[in-house]
This record gives C-alpha cells, structure tokens and sequence, in this order.
C-alpha cells in the first residue's frame, strides 16, 4: 500500500446493507478512491450480509484493509440469550453464512496501523469494550492511546453512526467540531485527530443518506461524504427476510 500518495476510502457499519455499500463504493470510484478500509460491522440488522461480505472479501483480495466490529464477532458466536435487537438477531446472521465467511470475520483484527493512521472499529484504548465516541473525554482516551505507538496521528474508526472529527491543538486541549460533508478538511500531520466516519448503511443523525470519508494523504486532507442510495429497496429487503419491522424503519428515518 503506497501511503504516500494515497486516496483511502474509509467505511464503517455497513451492516448488511447491500445497496447502501454499492452506492458508496460508486461514489468513491468517482471521487478518484486509490484504496479502501472497512472498519467493522459488516453484517447485523441488513437483510443480505452474505453478499455484503462477499463483496468485501473480494475487495480484501485485491488489498483493502478490513476490521472486526461487535455485530461482526455476534454473527461468528451468537449469544445464547440476545438481550438487544441487534443482539437478538445475531442467530439469523449467523444462519445466513457459510463457513468461510464466518471464518472471515473471525480473523479480523479489531486494529491496524498504516503509517500515521491508526484504524480502529470503536477507540484506541481497550477495543474489545467497544466503548462509543460520543464526547470528547472518550476521544482523549482513545488518542492518548494511540498516542503510544510509534508515528500515529490520525484515529479513524466508526461504530457511533455519526460523523464526528476531534484535534488536539497546540495547548494540548481537544477540541471537536462537526464536519460538512462535502468540505475538505486539512488535516495537518502536526496535530493529533480523531475522526468517527459515520454509517454506510444505518446512518442516525436524521438523514437516511449513506456516510464514509476519504482521506488524501498526499494533501493531508479528509472529506466526509454523504451518499443517496435506494433506502427504500434496502427497508423492503429487510421486511421480506422476516426481520424486525424497526431495521426498515430506522433506514427510511435516519435513526
């Protein structure tokens, strides 16, 4: 992977949703995307993840960096008793996939490093408690931890279904804005960020447009993008594999 000049689409929680990744995966070849990371939660809640993982197996092969994300290790080993919904469907997930694309996600790793950037599903510090980026001081742990490994500057990760972007400035402080999609942000190396890329296929800020980022390392530059995909399709496709009624729902409200 040539990090130095590098257009790096970053997705996160697809969740099974088909059309909702194509969409993305479209948008992105548009927008001149050079390579691509997963960051978890491929499958859960979406009605086709066999063929979601399947389409990122492929792109997997051809060196796209991938992640494991809690819906992911769910599907491999459901609980006994779900004490969620997303918990309770884990079994119809597990059900849908064969052998080799459980065995897929089980050997994800829940953390890679590329260069500077650190690439995690939830944050830095312990990722296995999946803890959620939803303020600031889990932000500040997060990059304290990556703060240890040699080069980092950049954590990138998912898991909140929402589009967040954090820096530490100059006297040490976070500070953390909401990002425009659409916007490029200069990301200067100098500084230590956070970014959470939100939801490809279940985004919960109000709108049912389809969320991931790219990042340019040649510019030092993120963008965060919004994409419309048929959310309609991806509800009825829910509905006719017999899963909860709220799983459409949630696509068709953004929540």
């Amino acid at each position: 992977m040539h990090t130095a000049s590098m257009r790096l689409a970053l997705m996160s929680d697809i969740h099974a949703n088909l059309q909702a990744l194509q969409a993305c995966l479209d948008h992105a070849r548009e927008q001149g995307v050079t390579h691509h990371a997963f960051l978890g939660d491929l499958v859960g809640y979406g009605a086709d993840p066999g063929a979601v993982i399947d389409q990122i197996m492929a792109l997997a092969h051809d060196g796209a960096l991938v992640l494991k994300g809690n819906h992911d290790e769910l599907a491999v080993v459901p609980p006994a008793a779900g004490q969620t919904l997303g918990e309770s469907t884990a079994q119809w997930t597990h059900e849908q996939l064969t052998h080799d694309q459980r065995a897929f996600l089980d050997g994800l790793p829940m953390t890679l490093q590329v260069d500077r950037l650190l690439l995690v599903h939830a944050t830095a510090d312990a990722p296995e408690r999946w803890r959620y980026v939803y303020e600031s001081q889990v932000a500040a742990d997060s990059l304290g931890a990556a703060a240890a490994l040699q080069d980092v500057r950049y954590v990138y990760g998912g898991h909140v279904h929402r589009q967040s972007l954090y820096f530490r400035g100059a006297d040490g402080l976070l500070m953390a804005f909401v990002p425009t999609p659409g916007v490029r942000v200069p990301v200067s190396p100098r500084r230590q960020w956070l970014a959470t890329i939100g939801s490809v296929g279940q985004p919960r800020d109000g709108s049912p447009k389809a969320m991931y980022a790219i990042h340019d390392t040649e510019r030092s530059q993120l963008v965060f993008c919004r994409v419309a995909y048929d959310y309609h399709a991806a509800a009825e496709a829910i509905l006719r594999a017999g899963l909860p009624d709220f799983f459409a729902e949630r696509l068709e409200l953004g929540r």
